[in-house]
């Protein structure tokens, strides 16, 4: 169940830029992430909404205006995917060190 929150790519790419860059609209993030869809963005922010992760704020003007950002849980996953990161980089070290 947990990993399913944040598995595939998109995810937590989407994570790791509203925590380290705040509170973002979908152009802003879509040209923080190129190579991602658009439908594919609309799909995992959506999902990061449903699963609690991410707050989407609409605004009623026109232009309509969306802004996300992360949720209180959102907030306390970073730590986490921080420590994964440091992980991921000792192992990729270490792997290389054996090889």
């Amino acid at each position: 169940m947990t990993l399913s929150v944040i598995e595939g790519k998109w995810k937590l790419i989407i994570l790791c830029h509203l925590g380290l860059k705040g509170m973002k609209r979908f152009g802003e993030l879509k040209k923080l992430i190129p190579t991602v869809t658009q439908k594919m963005l609309t799909n995992k922010l959506r999902e990061l909404e449903n699963d609690g992760l991410v707050h989407r704020e609409v605004y009623p003007v026109v232009p309509p205006k969306v802004e996300y950002s992360l949720t209180e849980q959102g907030e306390h996953l970073l730590p986490i995917l921080h420590m994964l990161e440091v992980w991921g980089s000792n192992y990729l070290k270490t792997k290389s060190e054996i090889l």
